[in-house]
């Protein structure tokens, strides 16, 4: 025997051999499907009977095999069933011919026949015959069971004959000796009458009889044949049927203990009457029937039990018969085929490591030059079994083997699909899967070198199968996960060989289909580049959307009546670790910034590299870049631009390397980082642009809220001086602008600014609004600066020394060297002692102009844009206020206030104040002006807190009413500079050079006090005329300003004469009286009340005299300050009366 059937199990020895084999030219698909039904009545109740017969189904058997049939009963071909195409009658003559003439191909083993014929219908289709059945068609075909199972009865019924011939048959002298092939040339010349002859014929003939009962469903009787049969073999050592008995001896054992079968396939055995044999099913039960149908007692129970070997016993007789297999060269296929059924039982026994002893000893066996199609069988079993006992790699090896056979050069027309095939199913062995997914996750499995091999294998198989695709794919495969075990050479190798595949097939992330339906997965390539961390950015600090405030808040839901609910905040908790806080905005270039490097040794380029998005409609703009060879981390920046509204998530990112295209997906990519991944998108808003008048700046602007500054501008002014700032606003969006709002603020200055730095008229700019896209407004700004102008280095610290007084210096004298600070005020360090006052110095503002605009759907929907321009000042000195004092006037609600001008600039300057002329300051020059002012009424500014409740505390109200009080005397001084030769001016400010006691001498007396003479009022020079002998009218009024009552007061009058050399005469009894008394008394004054007191005086001489009023020393008088009693002074000039003359 020569071909081996590597499907042989233990149970195949109760079975029938029947062949099933066509007649003539038959479709093949019609044959399958007759063979399929045929093949589906494997078991049959015998008729009157418990016994079951098994049959065998083969629709192609070597006829020399089937000489092997008189040592293994199961090997003979016991039945014939053939079927034919036969459409004519006359065809009918030849079919049966050829029916005869296969029937003698297998006529010495046969029990009985069968032909069906397909086609024939008519007089000879109509006609009985026992071996012939007729069928108009394949599809008219619905006895062919039942006919089967006919055929099988017949089969038993010859089977049982011969079962009984043989058994009964006691004459020793007439037994037969069954032969194997190979032996008939051995046994000529022997000597037949011997005893070992006969014990020969005698075991052989009990084994045999052993398989006629296993065959015929008696389990019990063939133990006991096969027990007696291995004591007579043994003792004449004919060690080929000896092996023979012990393997029949463990078959029916195997059947008893595994009545489901070892053959691995579910339900090949039916556990109920028709698939075990009816005693193994029934072997628990004492008083069951038996095969034989005879009533069976405990000792046939006990007995049967004895003669069945157990499961180990099982194993060692399949060794021992192997062994003696082994002895003989011509029975290498039954020892092939009895080590493939010991296996079959050991991974039943779960005993993997015997079992590989069985199958590594059938590798070794020595058959006939097998061809390569049995080469590729043999190996294929070989690893199905290792298979099935765990050995997953040592099967992957085998049909690898299996695989390499498919494509040997021997063969003209090699199998590279079966072979490809082959490859495919050795993978799970290799622990490889042809899903990337599974290499994403934990360490490596296998054996890294191995699995390149296998994979190479595979790109070669389908390169000759002429699949390019495929080509794509392994090797696609191949570089992502095995890219940590490819040399340098190596991934230059693959990559060379992916790049010419992709040249006529690029790679897609299309699923591929091979013939058999197993599915290809994409093969993404996440590690060229391998990417590190996905971050989504927010929009440019100018483009960013931010949400108008509600009254309840920005971050707090209006839907519910609560301001606050540990609900709400808690799912806005579980939110925020999903979206991102921050937005993009409709219509705008939105940026993901991944961190990659190249781990190749060559230089990477990655084409078409874009995102991936979810949720809105998303137009992704595609990079390209070239990294550098086994670069470190390397930022990459992704853009597209978002068309629509709503959520969208960033799922990862696609790129084109080596022709590949991949879609790499952020769940794919393990120990990525990522701040989120999904981002609310608003509706449009417009985007605006600015240019300005004004250069731009060095200096970039810091503020402290963190905001980004989009254009610096930078501007160098005198103090006190003016200058316009024209910004162009264009809008360059696609939305129309609706809505501006401009505010300031000023950022990282200690300087004190009196005034508005910064003003403008947003009502012009409106007026061009909306601003349509393109379109271009204008705006306006003035800047002013305006810091303190005195010179504190060099300024005086107290007034008080001497008084009201100039310092003994004349009005507009030169005063070029600066004063220096008194003796017991020096600074401790000698340096700054000696320092002059640096006038030059340099100051810096900086401020932040914001402009708030909206417009289209996003102002609909509550959003505007915030566009900051930074402004950077650099303030010259211009001139300093070094001294200030006052001097009175002659009119009591006048004074003189002093100013030490000092000229700090290069050039020459001009300084004016209101109805004054100009005085010209030289460069570094001082000079003193004087100015006469009218003295202030200070009254309405806040005293309390409670009028200036935006005060924290009394010293703050009080510097903001000393402010106050300092701008209102600036506004009315109105002192202007100007540098003829640079044609710029500005203002002079002496907000912050007035101390609180030149304040007081600015400052108006609450009480009131008006003199009238004749109705006349008195003041300064005025001289009040009167006639000598006219009593003239003398009115004292008193005006209460101040905000308590006052009085009663007493005053007295008493005139004098000024000779103007320092003499004063008040003896002037004869020359004035009053019509009344001198004393007037004022009773109480309400506040802003008056009072008038009426008196007279007559001037007896002519002169000029003058009036001293004097206040009595009273409690109320002293509980004012001095400066509320500044009356007026008075000169009346007493002349003759005009005499008039008659004519």
């Amino acid at each position: 025997m020569s071909v081996p059937d590597y499907m042989q199990c233990a149970e195949d020895h109760q079975t029938l051999l029947v062949v099933v084999q066509p007649i003539g030219i038959v479709p093949e698909e019609s044959f399958f499907r007759i063979y399929k039904r045929i093949s589906a009545v494997s078991q049959v109740n015998v008729r009157d009977s418990q016994r079951v017969l098994y049959i065998r189904y083969r629709h192609h058997y070597p006829p020399e095999n089937n000489e092997w049939g008189d040592f293994q009963t199961h090997r003979k071909v016991v039945g014939l069933i053939t079927i034919t195409d036969c459409s004519s009658a006359k065809d009918w003559p030849q079919t049966f011919e050829k029916f005869h003439l296969q029937k003698e191909m297998y006529g010495s083993t046969l029990y009985d026949s069968r032909l069906f014929v397909f086609g024939l219908q008519g007089e000879i289709a109509e006609q009985p015959r026992t071996d012939v059945a007729f069928y108009p068609s394949y599809d008219e075909c619905e006895t062919v069971e039942k006919r089967i199972e006919d055929f099988i009865e017949s089969l038993f019924i010859v089977l049982e004959s011969k079962r009984l011939d043989r058994a009964t048959d006691k004459s020793g002298d007439k037994i037969p000796l069954l032969c194997v092939p190979f032996e008939k040339k051995d046994f000529v010349g022997l000597d037949t009458d011997s005893r070992h002859y006969k014990k020969r014929c005698q075991g052989r003939m009990r084994k045999h009889v052993g398989d006629l009962c296993l065959q015929a469903g008696m389990l019990q009787d063939s133990l006991v044949h096969y027990h007696m049969a291995v004591e007579l073999l043994r003792s004449v050592n004919d060690f080929l049927w000896l092996g023979a008995a012990l393997e029949g001896l463990c078959s029916a054992s195997v059947i008893y203990h595994y009545p489901g079968g070892t053959g691995g396939k579910v339900g090949s055995r039916r556990a109920q009457g028709g698939s075990l044999s009816a005693e193994a099913g029934n072997r628990h039960r004492p008083g069951a029937l038996t095969s034989n149908g005879i009533n069976a007692d405990t000792s046939a129970e006990i007995g049967r039990a004895k003669n069945c070997l157990s499961p180990e016993d099982i194993i060692d007789k399949y060794k021992e018969a192997i062994s003696y297999y082994g002895k003989y060269k011509n029975a290498g296929v039954i020892e092939l085929e009895a080590c493939v059924k010991a296996v079959r039982v050991l991974a039943i026994q779960k005993r993997s490591m015997e079992a590989s002893e069985f199958l590594q000893n059938a590798v070794y066996i020595n058959l006939r030059q097998l061809s390569e199609e049995e080469k590729i069988q043999r190996y294929s079993i070989l690893s199905e079994l290792y298979e099935r006992i765990g050995f997953h790699r040592k099967s992957a090896f085998f049909k690898r083997i299996a695989a390499m056979q498919c494509a040997a050069p021997s063969i003209p027309e090699p199998g590279w699909r079966a072979c490809y095939k082959l490859l495919l199913e050795t993978l799970p062995g290799y622990s490889l899967s042809l899903d990337p997914k599974d290499f994403s996750k934990g360490t490596h499995r296998g054996w890294a070198a191995v699995q390149m091999r296998l994979l190479h294998e595979l790109v070669y198989a389908s390169r000759r199968m002429g699949n390019p695709a495929l080509c794509v794919r392994h090797l696609s495969f191949l570089l992502q996960t095995m890219l940590d075990f490819l040399s340098d050479q190596e991934k230059k190798d693959v990559t060379q060989s992916l790049e010419s595949y992709t040249a006529k097939c690029p790679g897609t992330m299309e699923f591929i289909t091979l013939p058999d339906g197993l599915k290809l997965p994409p093969v993404p390539f996440t590690k060229l580049p391998i990417v590190r961390s996905v971050k989504l950015l927010n929009l440019p600090t100018s483009l960013r959307p931010h949400k108008m405030k509600s009254l309840l808040g920005q971050n707090v839901s209006t839907k519910s009546p609560f301001i606050y609910s540990p609900i709400i905040a808690h799912s806005r908790g579980e939110e925020r670790n999903k979206k991102i806080d921050f937005q993009w905005v409709q219509g705008d270039v939105c940026e993901v910034q991944l961190m990659v490097y190249n781990p190749m040794p060559f230089e990477l380029r990655v084409e078409n590299m874009g995102l991936l998005t979810t949720g809105v409609e998303f137009e992704s703009l595609p990079a390209a870049l070239s990294l550098p060879a086994e670069s470190g981390l390397y930022p990459v920046t992704l853009v597209g631009v978002p068309q629509t509204t709503g959520q969208i998530t960033v799922n990862g990112y696609h790129t084109s390397v080596f022709g590949v295209f991949s879609d790499c997906l952020l769940d794919n990519l393990p120990g990525v980082k990522t701040n989120g991944c999904t981002v609310e998108v608003i509706p449009a808003l417009p985007r605006l642009q600015i240019s300005t008048s004004l250069p731009r700046s060095a200096h970039t602007l810091q503020p402290s809220s963190g905001d980004e500054i989009s254009t610096n501008v930078s501007v160098q002014l005198y103090n006190g001086e003016t200058q316009q700032l024209v910004i162009k606003l264009e809008n360059i969006g696609t939305e129309p602008l609706e809505k501006l709002e401009v505010t300031a603020k000023t950022v990282n200055t200690k300087e004190k600014l009196y005034g508005d730095f910064l003003s403008w008229k947003l009502e012009d700019t409106l007026s061009q609004f909306p601003l349509k896209p393109g379109k271009i407004a204008t705006f306006t700004v003035n800047i002013k600066v305006k810091l303190d102008f005195s010179c504190q280095e060099n300024l005086l610290q107290d007034l008080s020394d001497d008084g009201i007084s100039v310092s003994g210096l004349p009005l507009s004298s030169p005063f070029r060297q600066v004063v220096k600070p008194r003796v017991e005020t020096k600074p401790i360090n000698p340096q700054e002692s000696s320092k002059v006052g640096d006038f030059s110095h340099v100051k810096t503002l900086e401020a932040i102009l914001n402009f708030k605009y909206s417009g289209g759907p996003g102002h609909v929907e509550g959003y505007y844009r915030n566009l900051s321009l930074g402004l950077h000042v650099e303030v010259e000195p211009s001139v300093f206020f070094t001294r200030v004092s006052t001097l009175p006037a002659t009119s009591t609600r006048q004074c003189h206030l002093l100013l030490d001008v000092f000229n700090s600039t290069e050039h020459e300057l001009t300084i004016s104040a209101r109805n004054n002329e100009d005085l010209i300051l030289h460069a570094g020059e001082c000079q003193r002006m004087a100015i006469q002012v009218d003295k202030f009424n200070f009254e309405s500014f806040p005293e309390s807190p409670t009028d200036g409740t935006q005060f924290a505390n009394a010293k703050q109200l009080e510097e903001e009413r000393q402010q106050a009080k300092g701008l209102e005397i600036n506004s009315k001084l109105d002192i202007c500079w100007k540098i003829p030769s640079l044609k710029r001016e500005g203002e002079a400010s002496v907000e912050g050079v007035l101390n609180q006691l030149v304040l007081e001498h600015l400052q108006l007396a609450p009480l009131q006090w008006d003199i009238l003479v004749d109705g006349k009022l008195c003041d300064c020079d005025i001289v009040v005329n009167c006639k000598v002998g006219d009593p003239i009218p003398l009115e004292v009024k008193l005006t209460n300003w101040s905000k308590h009552s006052v009085g009663p007061f007493a005053l007295t009058v008493t005139p004098y004469q000024d000779y103007q050399n320092g003499v004063h005469n008040y003896e002037l009894q004869d020359a004035i009286t009053f019509v009344g008394s001198n004393t007037f008394y004022i009773d109480s004054v309400k506040p802003t009340k008056d009072s008038v007191y009426f008196g007279a005086l007559l001037f007896l001489y002519t002169g000029d005299f003058y009036l001293n009023i004097k206040f009595h020393e009273d409690n109320c008088s002293r509980e004012l300050p001095l400066s509320w009693f500044c009356l007026p002074s008075v000169h009346i000039r007493a002349m003759e009366p005009m005499v008039q003359t008659k004519l």
